[in-house]
């Protein structure tokens, strides 16, 4: 079972006082839509790993905020009290993606075990587990 939060919803709620206690987990990324050019606003699960803000897509490739910052990377970000406008990049190298992850797991262990089971992810979660599932899910 997949849940979709309501994301002008969670973005009102992040905004007044959520970002207070989800601010270092979560933070709010908004992208120009790649088919509507309207602003859409998302709450990404993040790491703050040498000064560089790191999203992850759960829905891999297939995730509508991933494709609008491929096709147009100026984006909006929130995290907790910090507001910034950035050129975000997506991340293609499966050793990067590796070590990401790997780094979440240590960080977060019972939230990233949780995001990748509901994702589809069984067994082990290593550095074999992360390449495996990118070459399935298109990550």
């Amino acid at each position: 079972m997949k849940i979709q939060p309501d994301n002008q919803k969670f973005t009102n709620l992040y905004r007044r006082f959520l970002y207070r206690v989800a601010g270092g987990v979560i933070l709010l990324l908004t992208t120009t839509g790649r088919k509507s050019d309207r602003e859409h606003t998302v709450g990404v699960q993040y790491e703050l790993i040498n000064g560089r803000y790191y999203g992850g897509a759960t829905d891999g490739s297939r995730a509508d905020w991933l494709k609008n910052i491929q096709a147009n990377p100026y984006v909006s970000v929130q995290a907790g009290k910090t507001r910034f406008r950035a050129k975000a990049e997506v991340v293609t190298d499966p050793a990067e993606t590796a070590r990401f992850l790997d780094y979440r797991l240590r960080k977060q262990p019972l939230l990233l075990r949780k995001t990748l089971r509901t994702a589809g992810l069984k067994g082990k979660l290593d550095q074999a587990a992360w390449k495996s599932m990118q070459r399935r899910s298109g990550w």
